[in-house]
């Protein structure tokens, strides 16, 4: 039987997500029908169900912790998304069988409610939600959107691009789904003679389309793996020290610090809730092995939820 298909994955972490606002007081639950154009809203179960432990209601639940389960419900949206990235559409590309899309993540000791995308949508009511890094990134971005779109009529959604971004909007939420590319998060530009040169200390760039979201979801790992041959950089830099080599973890270290610096400094956590996610497999044929990224920074404050433990938990060995 065929394994989980990777961005089912994502499943877990917007859950994550839902949660993060669920008992928030500026949510508007309600769905307010007044305007014929929402009439085709459901406004019944207005409530989310909440996942449940074994234990009693104060307990928690880790949802890193479980097993994938197959599901001949699902999947929760299928190839004629018309969303999908043909290079991840993998019936689309000729694939003949389909059971990969049938698995669903358990926890262990809770229970995820199966996704609803008119109660996620009241939820993020009036919301944008961004989605920061790699192609990863975009295709959790595709994903979410597919999950939404369909209890959406048309007319009533469209896409709109802002350089490096992309956003859905679900017109009658007053609901944004975004994606920004910022594989490196920090800048990389050119240089004298054409070169590539990687800022280790500098963000403004790209961190200028994260302002006023409600939901920022961060990854950032792959491309600091690459080896010297496909590496999208020929310089470092640091201040005004140009660096030819560094050891990759170590960059990585730098970048990520710069980045949670920006983050500590221009984000307010009562209104922006920030999620950084750890790394998934690669998702090309060569590579199938899952590369997980241990890093020690210490700048982060605890407004961050680090989806990941390994991650999580290496970064916890710094200051945090």
């Amino acid at each position: 039987m065929a394994k989980p298909k990777l961005h089912h994955q994502f499943l877990v972490l917007f859950f994550t997500v839902f949660l993060c606002f669920s008992n928030g007081k500026s949510f508007q639950l309600g769905l307010d029908q007044e305007d014929d154009g929402l009439s085709w809203i459901n406004e019944e179960d207005s409530e989310v169900d909440m996942a449940q432990t074994r234990h009693d209601s104060s307990s928690s639940c880790d949802f890193t912790y479980g097993k994938w389960v197959y599901d001949q419900s699902y999947p929760l949206y299928d190839s004629t998304c018309p969303y999908l990235s043909t290079a991840v559409t993998c019936q689309k590309n000729g694939r003949p069988d389909s059971d990969y899309e049938k698995w669903r993540w358990k926890p262990h000791g809770c229970s995820i409610p199966r996704f609803d995308a008119l109660k996620f949508l009241g939820r993020m009511r009036r919301k944008r939600i961004m989605l920061v890094g790699d192609s990863i990134m975009r295709n959790q971005w595709e994903s979410l959107v597919c999950l939404v779109q369909g209890v959406i009529p048309n007319g009533h959604k469209m896409v709109s691009y802002n350089g490096p971004s992309m956003a859905f909007h679900a017109l009658d939420f007053e609901t944004t789904i975004e994606f920004t590319w910022a594989p490196l998060l920090v800048e990389l530009n050119k240089g004298p003679g054409n070169k590539r040169i990687l800022h280790l200390d500098m963000i403004e760039e790209n961190a200028r389309y994260w302002r006023n979201v409600d939901i920022l979801v961060f990854d950032s790992a792959h491309w600091w793996t690459h080896s010297d041959q496909w590496s999208s950089w020929d310089y470092y830099m640091e201040g005004q020290s140009l660096i030819k080599s560094m050891n990759p973890m170590i960059a990585y270290e730098k970048g990520l610090t710069t980045w949670a610096k920006w983050i500590d400094l221009n984000l307010d956590p009562r209104t922006t809730k920030v999620i950084f996610r750890s790394m998934s497999p690669r998702h090309n044929s060569s590579n199938n092995n899952v590369i997980m990224i241990l890093s020690t920074v210490g700048a982060f404050n605890r407004q961050i939820i680090f989806a990941g433990k390994m991650v999580g938990n290496a970064i916890n060995k710094g200051s945090l």
